[in-house]
């Protein structure tokens, strides 16, 4: 039987995509590093920075539960052409701004690409890769979202120090339209189109669950923060209740009837919040606290999230051999040390210190984040995997939003209380280093009642 080979136009579709991926992946952290810079030439605050991270990631996690309905429906060309136009214009858009609402305007067109781009560059993997491939393919493209993180910080902070924050956008130009060329003369139609229909009051209803939560955690202080609560509570019930009526929810919520599935979920979510909350909590302390420039603090954070990025294949690998139990404990483990170090030391925070935790932080991270999603998805039956994988695919982007909203609300609330920007932030710094640490505590006790008695089999091979 003569040997599989992935063809050129395979090679160069998923190239296409994942350049799109890349791009979009990499500009998330490498903006955290500017919000210094853009709090004093927009004249904005922390809490209202934050956005530039928080609406992006919104707008993503608003896209990605349609990926399903999107494939069956649309021709894979066709929404890489949509995603890849989006981004494109989004990034002239902020390039250009001469104001902070168009930066935003800019940052939220982005993220209706990347939120398409990242669903489709899995599934043209899925669907057009040789089977005996799959496994290598998918890990590349888990390595192309793990690496864009890594770099993203210096990245950013070398534009900052050498040139202008602009020209983080200037410069991905080239790579999008690199991958503009890939996609227009490679990306194949493999599977058949159907007439899928999107459920739009359940759109609707996601729409309004993100933004009413996550606006009323990153508007704390505002009088009206409970409303925005109360209006993404309701539209989380409403949800969840037209889900489970329907035969084929845009999100399918009765998978987290299964308590391990559901675990593991919680988890993933947690661990979310932690990292994010950490990405925008440190490039800003070292630069408002310690006085380090955008350039010194993206190289102080850079051996962390570089460790987390080489771990996270080499990680699944640990896992196919000794099952779940061992990396998952031993990453939340050493994720929580790091989390008790940064609440501990909050206020006196040395660069030497930020960067050995965050050094310990990200190798727990690396050890447990990749795995505690493939072993949630193995406590599903495999015609389930796919909408498993939606939701740990929407919680992903919803709990990065969390966590940078929540950090910013805590060091704004420190800033707004203190005698001086370095003292309040300082301060803020160390109450959301003190939150993230419990939620480390959280995803431990989970995973240790996970495991507790488990016996050597689906969650712990």
């Amino acid at each position: 039987m003569p040997e599989e080979k992935l063809s050129p136009r395979v090679l160069g579709a998923i190239i296409a995509t994942g350049l799109m991926s890349f791009c979009g992946v990499i500009i998330e952290t490498a903006m955290n590093i500017t919000f210094p810079t853009l709090m004093k030439e927009f004249a904005v605050g922390t809490a209202t920075v934050q956005w530039m991270t928080t609406l992006y990631l919104l707008v993503v996690a608003s896209i990605v539960p349609l990926s399903a309905t999107l494939k069956r429906r649309f021709k894979t060309r066709d929404l890489f052409l949509v995603a890849i136009s989006c981004f494109i214009l989004g990034v002239v858009l902020d390039a250009v701004a001469p104001t902070f609402s168009v930066l935003l305007i800019g940052r939220g067109i982005q993220g209706v690409g990347t939120g398409i781009a990242l669903p489709l560059m899995f599934n043209i993997i899925l669907d057009q890769v040789p089977a005996p491939m799959i496994g290598m393919m998918m890990g590349v493209g888990t390595l192309i979202t793990g690496v864009a993180p890594a770099i993203g910080p210096t990245f950013g902070g070398l534009v900052v120090t050498v040139m202008s924050w602009r020209y983080v956008f200037v410069f991905l130009l080239p790579l999008l339209v690199l991958a503009l060329v890939f996609g227009v003369r490679c990306i194949q139609q493999k599977s058949p189109l159907s007439a899928a229909t999107v459920d739009a009051p359940s759109v609707a209803l996601i729409v309004l669950v993100f933004c009413g939560l996550i606006w009323g955690i990153a508007e704390l202080a505002s009088r009206f923060s409970w409303l925005a609560l109360v209006i993404g509570g309701v539209a989380l019930a409403v949800f969840c209740l037209r889900a489970l009526r329907l035969k084929q929810p845009v999100i399918d919520v009765r998978l987290l009837a299964n308590q391990r599935f559901a675990a593991h979920v919680a988890v993933f979510l947690l661990y979310q919040i932690e990292a994010l909350g950490l990405s925008f909590l440190l490039p800003n302390y070292l630069q408002l606290v310690n006085g380090k420039t955008a350039l010194e603090a993206g190289l102080i954070v850079l051996p962390g999230a570089a460790l987390g990025a080489l771990l996270a294949p080499l990680s699944g690998r640990l896992y196919d051999h000794v099952g779940a139990k061992m990396p998952l404990l031993l990453g939340s483990v050493l994720g929580l040390l790091s989390l008790a170090g940064f609440a501990t030391l909050g206020k006196a925070l040395t660069a030497a210190g930020v960067a050995g935790l965050y050094l310990l932080f990200m190798a727990g991270i690396g050890l447990s984040m990749g795995n505690v999603m493939t072993d949630g998805l193995h406590q599903l039956a495999p015609v389930e995997q796919p909408d498993g994988n939606a939701i740990f695919n929407t919680l992903q982007q919803f709990g990065a939003a969390l966590g940078t909203s929540l950090a910013a609300a805590l060091v704004a609330a420190g800033q707004a209380g203190a005698t001086s920007r370095v003292v309040g932030t300082a301060v803020g710094s160390q109450h959301a280093f003190v939150l993230l640490a419990v939620l480390g505590v959280f995803a431990l006790v989970i995973l240790l009642v996970l495991f507790r008695g488990n016996k050597v089999g689906v969650a712990s091979r």
